[in-house]
This record gives structure tokens, C-alpha cells and sequence, in this order.
């Protein structure tokens, strides 16, 4: 029997710990024994508690960052034998004997070099190698694709008698004199005289800099960048930029339209230019993606977009490159979320999803459904009618009717024999779907149950033994419905309420029976950002509301009219109404000019004594919070201070007023989320949005929440704003920056490339094709994790 090993609270065997250790270095061996695989390298792999329980593999590939390639790769094949359990496979008794490390040798004149050959074979000058490896940089291939993050023309500089003050300037010229003073302790000044080409002079100074002094002797040629200072005819360069032209023949730095790079100091910008330029002019440049996809999707060869980035001959040709390579990004980024879902390319189940059931579900609906929600249900119908398995996203505004089309994709599973599941992150979200399938489903002779945390263990038993026997057709729960006991009797659908805040690991424990699955989410993203994050899912979108809902009138005030709007909650109390007020903090901070909730609950106890208020916050137990909710939808007390805590999914219908306190302190999509926590029954409700900064750039963008209850244009405006920031947390984990994408502007392109994902990986899963190994290649190029990098 294997022995047991323990870690992070989990029980692993041997042989799992085996197979854990096998996939990165079998991974480090067939990507050519590169030490890149893993971050720190194999050495700290086999330092970390994964490599304890294997000596002799950590004694085969002991000093392993110092062994040449070939014996890296004999040392790598030994420590496999030995974690396979080869009865013949030793590990040396003497410590292993390192091959001198010798660099490769340089291309000859004119030879042309693999994409990812070493840069010690590309001649990039003196310490060249060392410079970039500082960078990150150690192929030809990761050169070519560190792309200049802007661009200035400096096709035609600037006389200097024309420029005006204050006015940024780019000029070149050749260093004439040079002076250094020290005229008090502690403060060194060098300044120097350019003269320009056009025999203009310009005067640049630098303060208490001296490891630039080296870059400015006379004869140097520089190109200075900064902002001018006018002194009658002389004119002076409060300098923000340098650079060093170095050597004859063409310039890389300056008649052109130049890039301009990411560096440190020590880098120079013209250094990096020309190993750019030495980079493309080595590598034979193909192109993965062959002609018709390129007409198709009219973007340019990939020869053509390397040279556009890195030297563009003109705006037309630099245009050109970003736009191809702007799709690149995203065609790999799809690529690779419809790979890594494990349940991308997984047979599912196949429903009936009969139009008659659909309308027999409708029948009961005190309501009937919108154009929107028809839409989506006919997708979601489709995809249950395949044999592939259903992975969607649902997406829809506060109110617009996403539990009801669940519910109806989780009827149609249970009419074919199947069960259904419903997912939710708290326990009063659960305990509120259950409420809402249990009006739905309950007169259609479904029979729904619950499962939380909260229940008695006796409880739990009984709920876990009705489902495994199929004694129940729908279960709501949280994450008490992925626990080892609960075992499904044959599990059809299983739909997901903000799916974002559960772990990977979490959602997948839900997903081994290979069930249909329906992510639903009540927080609009914009559909660039969605099809980005949630690559792995197709989108859906309910984008229109009930008739009848009546708009919740949303007004934004300065922090000294506070009092006007307490004095308006206090009337709508009278009314027999309740309000939320919402702060971002919980503690005082004197760093940041916020009420902190607990202070403010006791500051409204004074200013309105009448009304009873109560406090909630993060630092509570999920307990404590159901039980304040349960309480608050009750009606025993008026007014819930609380945190962002209740800004997805909580009903009271009786709360018709929303206040946040310095309101400028949220995102626009994070404002209107809380907003949505009014609006829930039929009385009109108000959002007072307390400003407290008064600045011009504020108010702009409050306005922008003043004016529209439309959550896919304020999320829109958010992203426009403020930019995507973390795509979506740990389920993205190892995904590249985007380095030219630009997701607030570029839906039509991320829609192409998805469409060409979706086109290749439905004829070929795998990329086995021959005419896809190079796109392959570059795919897992683009891929640091191991795991993935197995996944294809």
C-alpha cells in the first residue's frame, strides 16, 4: 500500500505525488531542456515539498542549471525511469558530473536561425545576452515579440527656432561641450551643448545624475527627449529621455518612426532597436496562419506585422502590424481557454428539450417570458440538444428574468429522467433560488430540495440520501453540493450562480458526471471582456426587461446636502419602507477620507433616532450574515448599514432607498450592482449616490450612473474608464498579458478570433494536423503552464 503523504490539508498517495513530479519535467524534457518550464527552474521544483519524497530523482538532476543541454536531457530521462519505477534505473552514487557549459556558436553571415534558438547565437555586441536575459529575453523568438509599447515619429524633428515653450520636443545631435560643477555639497550638475544636425544648439542639463555622465562625452550622438525651455534665442531641453546612437550605417533611433521599448537602467533604447532589427532579419519569418484564414479575416502576414511593429516604413504599415497581431493575442488567448476547459471538448448529454414542455413551463409563469429571454432559452436548447456537452454563460441586468430561464432548462432535464442542480455562493442566495424553483417548479410536479450548511447533520443525511437515490429532482446549495458524500443519482444540468466566486476547483467537483452546465451571472460584463474571461463559455445575453418594471430614480448629490438625504430616508421609513446605506470600509483609516461603516451606523442612530438600524460587514460569519439579512427581510429594523457585502443577489422587496457613502470610491458596474439591491418590488425605488470629492473628472463619471439603468452600457463605460485590471482571477492563472489588445475597443476583432478558434478546434481538437504543428508550436510558446502545455 502506497504510503500516505499530506499536504495543504489534502491526502495523496505515492503514485499521485509521482505523476504530479512526472508532468513538468516530461514537459521540460520535450520543450528541449530549456529550464524555463517551471518558474525558478527544475532545482527549485525538487527544493519545494513536491520533491521530498524523491531523493534520488533530486540527486539525478542535481546541478542541473549548469549542465549543457545534452546533459540535461540524460539526467531528465534518468529521473523519469526512476519515477515510473524502473527496477534498472539508478541514480549516480557520486555526485553528477557537470558538462562545461559552452555557448553556442554565433550565426555566420546571412544564416538563418529557428525562432527559438538561444540569442547567444544572435550577435548582439558586448554583455548583449546578459543585458536581455535581465530583460526576460532569451530566444529569438521572445525578441521578436517584445513589441514597443508606444511609437514616435521623428521622420522630420523639429527646427529649433520654431518650438515653442513649454512644448515636448524630440531632438538628435551630436554632444560639443560638456560641463561639470558642484556648486554646494551634495548637488552635481552636468550640462552639455547638442548641436543638430541643422546647426541649431540646444542647451541640456542634469541634476545630481552622475552614472549618465559616461553617456555624454563630446562627439557622443544623442537623441534627447524633453520639454523646452526658452531663454530669448537660447534655447534649453529640460531632459525626460535619453538615448545613445551608437555606430555607422543606418539609424534605428531616428528619421523614422521609432519604437521605444521596455528597459531598465543599463538598457539602452538603440540597443534593443538593434537587436530587434538583428532578431528579424535572422529568423525566417512563416506564418501560421495560412492565406484564406489571412484574406478572410483581412489582416496581413506575420513578416510584414513583425517588421510594422518593430520599424514601421509609415502609420499605414504600423496600423497594419498591430491590427495582426492584436488578433494573434486573442486568437491564442481563445485557443487556449477552449483547450483548458476540461469540459471543452467532453461528451455530454443529449435532452429532447420539446417545445411543448417549454410552453407547458411557461403556462404556469405568472408572467410570460420577453423576446430576450425566448432568445437565450432557444441557445440554451440547442446546446441540450446536442451530444456536446453545454457550457454557457448567462448573462442578464438586475431583474431581467435569469432564474426563471434556468428554471426552465432545469425542467426540461428532469422531464428526460435527468436531475438538476442549482450552485449559489451564500447561503441565503440558495436559500432564495430554492424559494423561487420551488414556486416555479413546484405546481409542474418537480420535486426541489436544499442542501446547506446551515442544516442539522440529520438534516444533511436525509437530503444526501434522497438525492443519491433520485428521490430529488432538483437541489439548491451552495458549496455543500460538491462535498465527497453528496453522490448524484444521474445528473443532467447543473446551472451556476455567479460562477466567479467559486474556485476551478470548486466548479469541477461538480462537473465529474459531465452534466450540461449553465453559468448564470447578474453582473453585466462588457462582451469583449466576456468572451475574453469566460473563453471557455458561450455567451448568452437577456438584455431586456419586464414590462411594467418601474426605473429606479437614481440622483447624485455632494456630501454637504448629506443631511437632505438622510432626512428623505426618514420619510419613506415613515412610509413603512427600509433603506440600505453602503460604505467601503469597515475600520477607520486615516490615510483615506471614508466613513467607516461602524462609525456611520452609530452617526445615523443619532441623526435619526427614530429609526432602527443595524450593522453589516465582511468580517462577520457567513452565519451572522444570513441571520442580519434574514432579520432586515423581516422587518425588524429600518436601515442596514453595511459594506459591499450585499451587492450581489439580496431580495428584500421592502427596501426601497439605496445610499452610498463616497460613492466616487466604486467602479461604475460595482454602483450599479448595489443599486440593483432596490427595485425589487412594486413600490418606486431611489439610489442617493453621497459624493466625497467634488472634482470635475467625479462627476463625470457619476453622471454617467445618474443617467442610465442599463448595466451593459455602464459596464461598458467601467471598462473604458478604468480597464479590464485582472481578467478573472484564479481561473485565468498563467494566462499572458495582453500587450497591444485593447479590450474597451476591440469586440469585433476578440469575435473573429474567436470565431477561428472555434473553427480550427472543431476540426481538429488537438492540433494534430501537420498544417497546424507551427500554430501548435506557438500556441504552447505562448503557454508558461505545464499543465496546459500537456493538455495539447
Amino acid at each position: 500500500m502506497a504510503r500516505p503523504c499530506y499536504a495543504r490539508g489534502e491526502v495523496a498517495t505515492v503514485q499521485e505525488l509521482q505523476e504530479k513530479l512526472r508532468r513538468p519535467l516530461a514537459a521540460e524534457l520535450a520543450g528541449g531542456c530549456q529550464n524555463r518550464v517551471v518558474a525558478g527552474g527544475i532545482e527549485k521544483l525538487l527544493a519545494s515539498p513536491l520533491g521530498n519524497p524523491f531523493p534520488k530523482v533530486r540527486e539525478a538532476l542535481s546541478g542541473y542549471a549548469a549542465m549543457d543541454t545534452a546533459a540535461r536531457a540524460e539526467a531528465l530521462q534518468a529521473a523519469l525511469k526512476l519515477l515510473s519505477g524502473d527496477p534498472k534505473a539508478k541514480a549516480s552514487s557520486r555526485p553528477a558530473k557537470v558538462a562545461a557549459k559552452t555557448a553556442p556558436p554565433q550565426a555566420t553571415a546571412g544564416e538563418r536561425l529557428p525562432p527559438d534558438a538561444p540569442l547567444e547565437r544572435l550577435d548582439t555586441g558586448l554583455g548583449g545576452t546578459r543585458k536581455l536575459a535581465s530583460l526576460g529575453l532569451h530566444t529569438l523568438r521572445d525578441v521578436l515579440h517584445a513589441y514597443p509599447h508606444r511609437h514616435e515619429d521623428r521622420r522630420a524633428l523639429p527646427d529649433l527656432s520654431q518650438v515653442q515653450e513649454g512644448q515636448k520636443v524630440t531632438v538628435e545631435g551630436t554632444v560639443i561641450s560638456k560641463h561639470r560643477r558642484t556648486p554646494k555639497p551634495n548637488m552635481l550638475i552636468i550640462e552639455i551643448t547638442l548641436e543638430t544636425p541643422s546647426g541649431g544648439r540646444v542647451k541640456a542639463t542634469w541634476f545630481n545624475q552622475p552614472w549618465i555622465e559616461r553617456q555624454l562625452r563630446e562627439g557622443a550622438k544623442l537623441v534627447l527627449t524633453g520639454r523646452v525651455k526658452k531663454f530669448g534665442s537660447r534655447v534649453q531641453l529640460g531632459v525626460e529621455h535619453l538615448e545613445t546612437v551608437e555606430g555607422a550605417g543606418e539609424s534605428l533611433s531616428t528619421g523614422r518612426i521609432v519604437g521605444v521599448y521596455d528597459s531598465k537602467d543599463g538598457i539602452s533604447q538603440e540597443f534593443l532597436r538593434r537587436s530587434a532589427f538583428r532578431a528579424l532579419q535572422a529568423v525566417p519569418l512563416g506564418d501560421y496562419l495560412p492565406v484564406h484564414w489571412r484574406q478572410k479575416y483581412a489582416i496581413t502576414d506575420l513578416a510584414d506585422a513583425l517588421w510594422g511593429i518593430h520599424f514601421p516604413h509609415d502609420e499605414a504599415h504600423l496600423q497594419r502590424a498591430n491590427a495582426r497581431l492584436r488578433f494573434d493575442e486573442y486568437l491564442f488567448l481563445e485557443l487556449r481557454m477552449l483547450l483548458q476547459g476540461e469540459d471543452a471538448v467532453l461528451q455530454g448529454k443529449r435532452f429532447e428539450a420539446r417545445g411543448e414542455d417549454i410552453n407547458k413551463f411557461e403556462g404556469a409563469l405568472p408572467f410570460r417570458f420577453t423576446n430576450a429571454q425566448r432568445r437565450v432559452l432557444l441557445e440554451i436548447t440547442d446546446d441540450m440538444r446536442s451530444d456536446r456537452q453545454m457550457a454557457r454563460l448567462v448573462q442578464g441586468d438586475v431583474g431581467s428574468g435569469k432564474t426563471a430561464v434556468a428554471a426552465c432548462a432545469l425542467y426540461l432535464a428532469v422531464r428526460d429522467g435527468y436531475q438538476g442542480a442549482l450552485m449559489a455562493p451564500t447561503e441565503i442566495l440558495a436559500r432564495q433560488h430554492y424559494q423561487n424553483l420551488t414556486g416555479y417548479l413546484g405546481q409542474l410536479d418537480v420535486r426541489v430540495g436544499l442542501l446547506i450548511g446551515a442544516m442539522t447533520p440529520k438534516q444533511k443525511l436525509e437530503m444526501q440520501t434522497r438525492i443519491a437515490e433520485g428521490d430529488v429532482d432538483v437541489v439548491v446549495g451552495t458549496q455543500a453540493l460538491i462535498q465527497d458524500n453528496v453522490q448524484f443519482d444521474h445528473l443532467g444540468l447543473a446551472v451556476v450562480d455567479e460562477e466567479h466566486r467559486f474556485g476551478v476547483q470548486q466548479r469541477r467537483k461538480l462537473l465529474t458526471s459531465r452534466p450540461d452546465v449553465l453559468v448564470m451571472s447578474a453582473t453585466p460584463i462588457p462582451r469583449s471582456l466576456a468572451l475574453t474571461a469566460y473563453g471557455d463559455l458561450e455567451l448568452s445575453i437577456i438584455d431586456e426587461l419586464p414590462p411594467g418594471r418601474t426605473p429606479i430614480e437614481t440622483k447624485l448629490i455632494q456630501d454637504n446636502y448629506r443631511t437632505q438625504a438622510y432626512g428623505f430616508v426618514m420619510k419613506q421609513i415613515r412610509e413603512g419602507r427600509q433603506a440600505y446605506v453602503v460604505t467601503s470600509l469597515i475600520e477607520e483609516n486615516e490615510n483615506l477620507e471614508l466613513l467607516a461603516a461602524t462609525q456611520l451606523a452609530d452617526d445615523l442612530k443619532t441623526i435619526l433616532p427614530e429609526a432602527r438600524i443595524d450593522l453589516l460587514h465582511g468580517k462577520m460569519s457567513a452565519a451572522e450574515k444570513d441571520y442580519v439579512m434574514e432579520r432586515f427581510r423581516q422587518r425588524e429594523f429600518d436601515i442596514l448599514v453595511s459594506t459591499t457585502v450585499i451587492e450581489v443577489g439580496v431580495d428584500v422587496p421592502n427596501a426601497t432607498v439605496m445610499v452610498i457613502e463616497n460613492a466616487e470610491r466604486f467602479g461604475l458596474a460595482q454602483l450599479h450592482q448595489l443599486r440593483g439591491r432596490v427595485g425589487r418590488g412594486s413600490a418606486q425605488s431611489y439610489c442617493v449616490l453621497i459624493a466625497g470629492e467634488h472634482s470635475k473628472k467625479t462627476r463625470q463619471r457619476l453622471k454617467i450612473i445618474e443617467g442610465s439603468t442599463d448595466g451593459f452600457v455602464i459596464a461598458e463605460a467601467d471598462l473604458k474608464l478604468r480597464g479590464p485590471g485582472e481578467l478573472r482571477g484564479t481561473r485565468q492563472s498563467g494566462i499572458p498579458d495582453l500587450r497591444l489588445a485593447d479590450l474597451a475597443n476591440d469586440t469585433e476583432i476578440i469575435e473573429q478570433a474567436r470565431e477561428l478558434a472555434k473553427h480550427i478546434l472543431a476540426n481538429d481538437p488537438r492540433l494534430e494536423h501537420p498544417r497546424l504543428q507551427y500554430l501548435r508550436s506557438e500556441l504552447q510558446n505562448r503557454s508558461q503552464s505545464v499543465a496546459f502545455r500537456e493538455v495539447i
